[in-house]
């Protein structure tokens, strides 16, 4: 198995995130190579808790252009994580959520 660490590489911190925490929904950026069980493994070895169900969402990167140069920013992956109602929340979130 790999290292959860690598799995998860970030929590999104965003409006979207934060209407989720109270419905113990947690948004992770991801390994793009990750698939729905690692992500699900990798969340309860990371934190301790019990995962209910892992949806994921690739966003494709966008195209940017500086002068004559053009380039493309990085591809992401996105899991949303529904814990347990019988699960505890993640410590990380809790100042957080209001």
């Amino acid at each position: 198995m790999k290292d959860p660490h690598d799995i998860i590489l970030r929590p999104v911190l965003s409006e979207k995130a934060y209407s989720g925490l109270a419905d113990k929904r947690y948004v992770f950026e991801v390994d793009t190579r990750a698939n729905k069980i690692e992500i699900r493994q990798a969340v309860e070895a990371c934190f301790g808790v019990k995962v209910d169900s892992v949806n994921t969402l690739r966003t494709m990167g966008k195209m940017k252009r500086q002068g004559r140069t053009q380039g493309r920013t990085p591809e992401i992956k996105k899991a949303y994580v529904t814990l347990k109602e019988s699960s505890k929340t993640i410590e990380f979130f809790d100042g957080m959520a209001q």
